[in-house]
């Protein structure tokens, strides 16, 4: 029984996937941002390449 509770108790792993998640919230925040960047930063070369 012992063994059950300090198992229940353990909140080591918890800890871990509660920053693996927010690592990957983080992730995804910075892609889309990057990848909404990207594309204004294609358009703006685009527009100046057709103006010279």
């Amino acid at each position: 029984m012992k063994v059950i509770k300090k198992i229940f108790k353990n909140e080591d792993g918890a800890t871990a996937i509660e920053y693996g998640l927010i690592a990957a919230l983080i992730a995804v925040a910075a892609i889309t941002a990057m990848s909404s960047l990207g594309t204004n930063l294609s358009n703006t070369f685009t527009k100046v390449s057709n103006k010279l």
